[in-house]
């Protein structure tokens, strides 16, 4: 039984990241590995966007569930390493200071996640910014300079996946 079923997720292709709750402290340590697995994330945000980082040598995206408390936020510290934009750290908020000018705070409702993540039409990065689906605080106009980047990463959400039930 067991290998017929690991069988079928193999041929059926589940999500490679695969997690028990969307946006909680395991999930966040998927998202940063997912970050560092993504050739376009970690070469195509390694310039002017990783710069702009205060002098404190990091970037914070932080995310949470409308639905839940933004207490329940979980954050990705991004850190510059020979030349390419790297994920240190996924977890709960670690202490370090948000500054919306050059670090990013995101939410949406549930519904509109799974549309994000999915990479659906009207939901893409732009799409998602402009119809409010997506609300957001920090640099938009650096977001928008880096759109493509920006878009893989509000994919990365659905590759991970996650139950969406449940605040944690």
């Amino acid at each position: 039984m067991y290998r017929k079923t690991v069988l079928t997720v193999l041929l059926l292709g589940a999500p490679a990241f695969a997690s028990a709750a969307f946006m909680d402290e395991e999930w966040a340590k998927k998202a940063c590995d997912g970050w560092n697995a993504s050739e376009t994330l970690t070469t195509e945000l390694g310039g002017d966007w990783m710069a702009n980082n205060g002098g404190r040598g990091y970037k914070l995206v932080q995310m949470y569930r409308s639905e839940c408390s933004p207490d329940t936020k979980i954050q990705l510290t991004i850190e510059p390493k020979d030349g390419k934009a790297i994920c240190t750290y996924g977890g709960k908020p670690d202490g370090k200071a948000f500054d919306p000018k050059m670090d990013y705070l995101m939410h949406a409702k549930d519904k509109h996640w799974t549309c994000i993540g999915a990479g659906k039409f009207g939901c893409g990065a732009m799409g998602a910014m402009a119809t409010g689906k997506l609300k957001f605080t920090g640099p938009k106009m650096e977001a928008m300079s880096v759109m493509g980047p920006f878009g893989a990463f509000l994919r990365l959400t659905g590759e991970i996946g996650g139950e969406k039930g449940e605040c944690k």
